[in-house]
């Protein structure tokens, strides 16, 4: 396996020489952060044996939210929070896709049409929750950003997994929606579409290019919602590519394998560099959350879903907000290893990547 702090120590020079003017402070952390990442060059820990003794040092993972080694803990938890929260109704994905032409002032503006991606669909989907006739009420909703297709370039999209069922706040009355069918999806797409220009509008952003009139948007049956979350959590922390799927490293190209949507994998050759570059394009700005709960899902509305659990008579297992991450054993006795200090210089100090 081709590890990507090789990469980086390899063509990181060449990436900062070509994408000089494009590379943002928050690239250049993550850059830095997964050059590291459990490296003899990353700070260490000192560990003990609670059963032989023995005493041994390992290196700290970095933590970045786009590193392949770190972050597999919180998105467990993400995966289990989600799941505690689960109806017995039927769920749908419903994905909104942003037309290539805006992606350009999007991605010079990604703080704020991140933002409004997310907060204008769900405000399209709230209002079709309360219009519909059979729901006439507040829906609830899983949001999750992607920014990337599957060949990795820039592809800024919306999921959405929601349950089939609204709650009337008045009335106090829950009302769920059968069959295979939630929203016309062209409806949607047609009032995201005037949603997004008038803010577009209003935040003074102009598009140099013929926009097409119909607009993308997906929606799927899912079931009982459990392999659409599933399926979203592997996209949450770790990168938009895994290192097991890093192929080739040869001539100053990287080769990397990719599945398409009907399944056929396929592999891409790139420099060095612009391999780096592709992975670097979905580091999101600092603090800026990529997954989001809405309506009755949120987490101030615990209580309601709770009171509607009980409803169906559901028994859930509580869910505990676990955070000590998975015991360090030792290779010699297969003891629990107790962490004695942390944050230690390895014995040969190097420096970060300028």
């Amino acid at each position: 396996m081709i590890l990507l702090s090789t990469l980086i120590d390899i063509f990181g020079a060449a990436l900062r020489q070509q994408y000089e003017r494009q590379l943002l402070p928050g690239h250049l952390h993550a850059l830095s952060a997964m050059a590291m990442c459990r490296t003899d060059e990353s700070l260490v820990m000192k560990v003990q044996c609670s059963d032989c003794g023995k005493v041994e040092t390992i290196p700290h993972s970095c933590g970045h939210r786009n590193c392949p080694h770190c972050q597999h803990h919180e998105g467990q938890q993400w995966l289990e929070r989600q799941r505690a929260k689960l109806l017995p109704v039927d769920y749908y994905m419903i994905t909104f896709t942003l037309p290539r032409q805006f992606r350009k002032v999007v991605w010079q503006n990604q703080r704020i049409g991140y933002d409004l991606l997310l907060k204008l669909t769900w405000q399209t989907l709230k209002q079709f929750g309360l219009n519909d006739p059979q729901l006439k009420g507040c829906i609830g909703a899983h949001a999750v950003l992607h920014t990337h297709s599957r060949r990795l370039e820039h592809h800024p999209h919306v999921h959405f997994i929601i349950p089939a069922g609204a709650i009337n706040p008045k009335q106090r009355l829950w009302r769920e929606k059968k069959g295979k069918y939630l929203f016309h999806h062209k409806n949607l797409a047609k009032v995201f579409r005037g949603k997004w220009y008038q803010a577009m509008k209003q935040e003074g952003f102009l598009v140099g290019a013929t926009v097409p009139k119909n607009w993308v948007v997906d929606c799927k049956h899912v079931g009982s919602g459990d392999k659409a979350l599933t399926y979203l959590g592997k996209y949450l922390y770790r990168g938009v590519l895994q290192e097991n799927d890093i192929l080739c490293c040869a001539e100053g190209q990287v080769t990397f394998r990719y599945t398409e949507n009907s399944g056929k994998v396929k592999t891409r050759t790139l420099p060095g560099a612009d391999f780096l570059w592709l992975l670097l394009q979905h580091v999101l700005p600092k603090g800026f959350r990529r997954t989001r709960d809405f309506g009755f899902l949120h987490s101030n509305c615990k209580a309601m879903i709770q009171l509607l659990q009980y409803l169906f008579r559901m028994v859930i297992p509580p869910f505990e907000n676990k955070r000590n991450k998975s015991a360090i054993l030792c290779k010699i006795c297969g003891g629990i290893m107790n962490i004695i200090d942390t944050r230690l210089q390895p014995k040969t100090k190097a420096l970060l990547p300028t």
